[in-house]
């Protein structure tokens, strides 16, 4: 089968590529969509940082394979111990993966990674997954939204854990795929002001789009201009730290009022520096966020299908499988890009 192989930094091949056989607790899915997802684009420029250069020891995978872990599709096949899909369904799946590959995922801490991080992933025409992790997607919703899934649930489980309440005030920092997914389940969820900040005006404009009340360029405004602009004495109710720098990091606590919640969903690919006596000073909680439970993902499945959130919106461009090399550069380079999907069987379904 063809598929776009990665083999390390700046190394994407589409090429001729086979995956072991089917196992018997296993789906085949035939790949409809595939997001790139931002944990994609960190293995693309930095990595490898979370795929194995060795076999790892959970599922004896290693580079080179394709990576991809935001896609839906339809059941080629499965294995024979396979029960609840069939050949024919259109699925979305849950790429959060356990030891034991139990439905929980990133329910308890024994969540160990992501299906297209720790094991072959969906930038091909065909991949292999555990059937506890696939779902059967509603007949109204388009495969194309179905991929969507993902990357909304990761969102959605920080604004979960935030305890985000309906009225409460929002700021984003960071606005690239999982930015915008944060600032459509804000909304959703009922903040009455939500505020973007970045360096780009190009994501800052796709922010305003998206449902983000005002924005601001880091560039041409500091934390305390941006609490003035908006009339916070204190700061905001919760702040989403998406950017993943130190000093996106400290501004996150800055712009939060005392107790309120600063959520960390960046993924930092580089260790900072950082004086805790901040927090000591200024009574705001942090906490970070990673994936999502089993229930929220299936919960985002559901928003989207009924169109409480409307997750099309974050698609900024669709490329082919040959593309997709260009497309990781497209979306390192070209700060107009929130989501690409990559149209993996050239179906419009």
């Amino acid at each position: 089968m063809k598929a776009a192989v990665y083999y390390g930094k700046k190394d994407i091949r589409v090429e001729e590529w086979e995956d072991r056989p089917l196992q018997a607790d296993e789906v085949k899915v035939k790949v409809a969509w595939t997001g790139i997802c931002g944990s994609d684009l960190h293995e693309y420029v930095d990595g490898p940082l979370n795929t194995p250069a060795d076999p790892n020891k959970y599922t004896n995978r290693q580079l080179p394979f394709p990576l991809g872990h935001e896609f839906s599709g339809i059941v080629e096949d499965i294995g024979a111990d396979v029960t609840h899909v069939a050949k024919g369904d259109r699925v979305v799946i849950n790429p959060s993966l356990t030891p034991e590959n139990q439905p929980e995922g990133f329910d308890n801490t024994e969540g160990i990674g992501f299906l297209g991080l720790i094991r072959p992933g969906a930038f091909a025409q065909y991949v292999n997954a555990p059937e506890t992790v696939v779902h059967k997607v509603p007949d109204n919703l388009p495969l194309k939204y179905a991929a969507l899934v993902e990357p909304q649930a990761v969102a959605n489980q920080a604004i979960k854990e935030a305890r985000l309440a309906f009225g409460q005030t929002v700021a984003v920092i960071g606005v690239g795929p999982i930015g915008i997914a944060t600032i459509l389940g804000a909304k959703s969820a009922g903040a009455k002001r939500i505020v973007a900040i970045d360096l780009s005006d190009e994501r800052l404009s796709l922010a305003k789009d998206m449902g983000a009340d005002a924005v601001y360029n880091s560039n041409n405004f500091d934390t305390q201009q941006i609490l003035d602009s908006e009339g916070f004495d204190k700061g905001f109710d919760v702040t989403f730290e998406v950017a993943g720098v130190a000093p996106t990091f400290v501004q996150a606590i800055e712009l939060t009022k005392p107790r309120g919640q600063v959520s960390i969903l960046s993924i930092f690919a580089h260790e900072i520096e950082w004086n805790p006596a901040q927090l000591t000073k200024s009574f705001v909680n942090v906490q970070a966020s990673l994936g999502y439970t089993y229930d929220t993902f299936l919960d985002t499945l559901e928003l989207i299908a009924n169109g409480r959130i409307d997750a099309s919106k974050m698609i900024t461009s669709e490329i082919s499988l040959d593309e997709v090399p260009d497309g990781f550069e497209l979306l390192a380079n070209d700060k107009k890009q929130a989501k690409i999907l990559v149209n993996v069987d050239g179906e419009d379904n």
